[in-house]
């Protein structure tokens, strides 16, 4: 069986060179200044760091021969485009995707990708999923909330219409919560991926479920890395409370379960996740089609991944079917 992992990180010199552009204008998000001030701060552990990000050649294939990764699928780096002005934010997002383009064409056996978008211009946006597919890209990468907005709201509707209709599913990747919720998160580091991402994303996740955004658009996919942002954990809570809330008449009721919709519109992957117990109750609670293997590289230990997933305690089949053919069905991928 193949390892593909699905949620591996890059950036390109012209997203880095914004992001150090806002990071020294008095304009920055509070969440960003944290996180961009501690990843990109001027360091021999920094520049190597970066020179993984940017390397999606020969750099990045070789490492993936290192710990047995047959096939990326890579995505602009979080939070990508979604910090700048709507046309300078389009414009990097095509930038991006033709850089991915082409690096995937030189090594079409090995790499995949996903199309990033400015949802700042939501037409804009639409239209680049179009041109994401006519490239190749397999999906979409949303870094979450775009100045504490969420997808929900009817003004991104364009973006939502065009990855149902081109079947492009969206990777709803964590970033550090908006302006709107950071306050609390800033102390001992709970903006960044130890609690903050999470929280945030998955915010985000039950905002799209609780509009009714699957009703209006049945066959839309989202992905959540990280074991589903710890929903699944919280389903049977979440039903339990949403029936209790429309008891009341604090929430419209929707045709069918919060659950319901997870299990049938989401996918979630490893991302990041070693665990065994998580990874069980993952499976139990979605069954083994709705998960797909990924490392998050380079901000996670790849070959731990690897290691981990060789080792897990399943069968075979769904090891193939977590390494392989989820990802193969999921992404539509060609490799």
């Amino acid at each position: 069986m193949r390892r593909i992992a699905v949620e591996e990180a890059f950036i390109t010199p012209g997203v880095l060179a914004g992001w150090k552009k806002v990071l020294a204008s008095s304009d920055v998000e509070p969440g960003f200044a944290k996180l961009g001030g501690s990843l990109l701060k001027p360091s021999k552990g920094t520049d190597i760091f970066l020179g993984k990000l940017l390397d999606i050649g020969a750099g990045r294939i070789a490492h993936m021969d290192e710990v047995g990764m047959a096939v990326e699928v890579l995505s602009l780096t979080s939070p990508g485009v979604q910090l700048f002005d709507a046309d300078l934010a389009t414009g990097l997002a095509a930038e991006a995707n033709d850089q991915l383009a082409a690096a995937i064409a030189a090594n079409a056996t090995r790499l995949a990708g996903l199309a990033a978008v400015a949802p700042q211009d939501p037409q804009a946006a639409a239209r680049e999923i179009e041109r994401g597919k006519n490239l190749g890209l397999n999906g979409v990468i949303i870094n979450s909330h775009t100045r504490s907005e969420y997808l929900d709201l009817p003004k991104f509707g364009p973006i939502l219409e065009a990855a149902e209709a081109l079947d492009m599913p969206i990777y709803l990747h964590p970033r550090e919560p908006g302006p709107s919720m950071v306050g609390p998160y800033l102390d001992y580091g709970l903006y960044f991926a130890t609690w903050g991402f999470s929280a945030e994303t998955g915010l985000h996740a039950m905002r799209l479920i609780m509009s009714g955004a699957f009703d209006r658009h049945p066959k839309l996919r989202i992905v959540l890395g990280h074991m589903g942002e710890g929903i699944p954990y919280y389903l049977q809570r979440i039903d339990n409370r949403y029936a209790l809330q429309v008891k009341i008449g604090a929430t419209a009721r929707l045709p069918r379960k919060p659950s319901e919709y997870f299990r049938e519109n989401f996918h979630v992957t490893t991302a990041g996740v070693t665990s065994m117990s998580t990874l069980r109750l993952c499976l139990d609670e979605l069954g083994v089609d709705r998960i797909m293997f990924a490392a998050d590289f380079p901000y996670e230990d790849d070959g731990e991944a690897v290691r981990f997933m060789d080792g897990a305690r399943i069968t075979d089949e769904e090891r193939r079917q977590l390494y392989e053919t989820n990802a193969m069905r999921v992404f539509n991928l060609k490799v």
